[in-house]
């Protein structure tokens, strides 16, 4: 009840936020950050399968540990970038009526269920450990905070940095490496407090499935996500009221910093312009890296930092500046710390890089990958997106 009288009172603070002018600065990022996330221990072994085969003296953590977001951290807090960032309080965990907004309550009682009897392995790389039900909730809460914040005025741009990560948690289901969707469950908030229309950019090097199906029949998201091709996570189809509300952008593999900006430019950005948002959540992965184990996309900070402008251009364009961006993985635990920095820097716009790439230089054929975002946009020009004057 409690919460449904607060949806009431906000349900117009979308438009008000918007249209009011914020009292911070545009050139600073608010970071929300909560050191119980680093409390969901993934374990170790081959790769992300938790197996020990027997014949290795050395076994690896899991992709998504708490190490390579202790990086994102320090480089925030003591890089160049650091003038540019507040930090926001801790926040407190999402309550479990929260999650039904995009989750159902079948799935979550699963989870509950779960963590009560000391964990489970709900998927392929997937583990619901001791701690990690209440790094969910603190992730979900988290990104719950930062989308509010910027809704109530008190800031355009806020960083949810967050994990485990969630865009592949779907309605029903936990999916590769994640267990709540942060990020949809924002969208779904700005929604419910009067936003009439939320465009959902995604650069994580896979395909934000479950960020997608959770607006499967909606007209009012149109989520975008550029990735590379990776069978069955690239292969939603939405239909209904939400068909030509999904760009879906399978790069090819070594698609590099000049393949993603042609494919931002030339896809990406004009279907923004056409939905014409009121809000914008910026969904980040440095998975898509030159040297990340679970990605094969070649960007560098170069290309990061690049993204970053486009998305805060479109954001002060239709949005008056707001961007939530929202962390997903990243996986090389130093070279993912530079990436973030990049973006970020990208976001606030700065006129140079502040921090210099320590591969300095990456070859890349942009032939491939222009070939096939021509074909996509195409594809979306003609077939999938009405709102670009498809059929």
């Amino acid at each position: 009840m409690a919460d449904h009288k607060q949806k009431q009172q906000e349900h117009h603070q979308c438009k008000a936020a918007s249209s009011s002018s914020s009292s911070s600065s545009s050139t600073i990022i608010v970071v929300f950050w909560d050191d119980g996330m680093l409390h969901h221990n993934t374990g170790e072994g081959v790769f992300d399968t938790g197996i020990n085969p027997g014949f290795l003296d050395v076994l690896e953590k899991h992709p998504e540990n708490s190490d390579r977001v202790r990086n994102m951290l320090s480089i925030l807090k003591r890089g160049p970038i650091s003038p540019f960032i507040s930090w926001h309080p801790p926040s407190t965990p999402a309550l479990i009526s929260q999650l039904y907004s995009f989750h159902t309550p079948e799935y979550i009682d699963s989870l509950l269920e779960a963590d009560k009897n000391g964990g489970k392995t709900l998927c392929s790389g997937t583990f619901l450990n001791p701690g990690s039900w209440n790094a969910a909730l603190l992730a979900a809460g988290t990104t719950l905070s930062a989308i509010r914040y910027i809704l109530h005025g008190h800031a355009k741009m806020c960083y949810a940095l967050v994990r485990p990560p969630g865009h592949h948690a779907q309605p029903t289901q936990a999916d590769g490496y994640c267990f709540l969707n942060n990020a949809g469950l924002a969208v779904q908030y700005a929604l419910d407090s009067g936003c009439n229309k939320v465009a959902v950019i995604d650069v994580d090097v896979h395909y934000g499935n479950g960020t997608a199906e959770g607006f499967y029949q909606s007209d009012k998201v149109l989520t975008i996500s550029l990735h590379m091709n990776h069978g069955s996570w690239g292969n939603l189809i939405l239909k209904g009221a939400g068909f030509g509300f999904n760009l879906n952008v399978p790069l090819p593999n070594g698609t590099g910093d000049k393949g993603y900006k042609y494919a931002m430019t030339e896809v990406v950005a004009p279907a923004v312009r056409k939905f014409d948002p009121e809000m914008m959540v910026f969904v980040i992965g440095q998975d898509s890296s030159a040297f990340d184990p679970n990605g094969r996309q070649c960007l560098t900070m170069e290309g990061y930092r690049g993204i970053g402008q486009i998305v805060r251009n479109l954001a002060d364009d239709h949005c008056n500046g707001r961007v939530l961006i929202v962390q997903e993985g990243g996986y090389q635990v130093t070279y993912s710390a530079y990436c973030l920095h990049a973006t970020l820097e990208g976001v606030l716009n700065l006129p140079f890089p502040l921090l210099s790439d320590p591969i300095a230089y990456y070859p890349e054929d942009d032939a491939i990958a222009i070939k096939a975002i021509e074909s996509i946009k195409h594809y979306h020009q003609t077939q999938a997106i009405s709102f670009l004057g498809g059929t």
